[in-house]
């Protein structure tokens, strides 16, 4: 996610062919645009045709993977609270994938973010329960510095030489992977509901989620907010390992 320019289009963006495609003549929302180009839809289908579903497109070379996306939502329908898949595709001009409308809204949300505390509350709670709730011995995807690390260079980055030298590990989960605040569903109660955009979720130190999900709350809502989210998480903030992976996150 690329905090500058990730958010509600602003203008009404083309809707690529296989988005109106799928939707068949059902009315089509953009509801987000991310830091590479692609975008979000929200699809009004008839119960008759499966109901409302969001689809996201991702345009060729965006470096975001929606095959790898669909992959983890396929391993975590059993194991944790995500979207269920209905169908994904690619073309010349870029790769979609739709997913059923879960009855709950985005933690950056106008209802939350007037409510920002509760979002945040949301958020770590949410986060506790993926990091405590699925052995990571049994997850086949890696989000370890290393990994990371490597996957940036494949790319071309320069990753720094004091970012090779994580500190040492707190406990290996299943990590999110992008946990930022947009990721998070609440429903209508102000309860954790899901997560989405999984395309990097794999296991790391906790504090790869931790450092970056709290610093989105600052982009998002403003300062202030972090202690309601570790209180819901249940930890205490580690400078240094938020230090840490904040700059990881910036570097890669």
């Amino acid at each position: 996610m690329t905090r500058e320019l990730a958010g509600v289009p602003d203008v009404e963006p083309r809707v690529p062919p296989a988005v109106t495609a799928f939707a068949d003549g059902a009315p089509i929302t953009p509801v987000w645009r991310n830091g590479v180009g692609g975008l979000t839809f929200r699809v009004d289908r008839p119960a008759s045709a499966g109901g409302s579903c969001f689809i996201k497109w991702n345009p060729s070379g965006s470096g975001e993977s929606l095959a790898d996306e669909e992959r983890r939502l396929a391993w975590l329908r059993d194991r944790f609270a995500v979207p269920r898949v209905v169908a994904a595709g690619r073309d010349d001009s870029g790769e979609w994938l739709a997913t059923a409308a879960i009855d709950a809204a985005s933690a950056v949300a106008p209802i939350w973010k007037q409510r920002a505390d509760a979002a945040a509350r949301a958020m770590g709670t949410g986060l506790r329960r993926l990091h405590d709730g699925i052995d990571p011995a049994e997850c086949p995807f890696d989000w370890s510095v290393a990994r990371r690390i490597a996957v940036a260079e494949a790319s071309g980055i320069i990753v720094p030489d004091d970012l090779r030298d994580p500190p040492s590990v707190d406990r290996m989960v299943v990590c999110h992977g992008d946990p930022c605040a947009p990721n998070t569903l609440i429903d209508a109660h102000g309860g954790f509901a899901g997560i989405v955009d999984v395309a990097r979720l794999g296991v790391a130190d906790r504090w790869a989620d931790l450092a970056v999900g709290s610093w989105s709350l600052e982009w998002n809502f403003g300062d202030g907010h972090e202690p309601a989210f570790f209180e819901a998480y249940g930890v205490a903030p580690d400078p240094d390992r938020i230090a840490y992976y904040r700059a990881l996150w910036d570097a890669t």
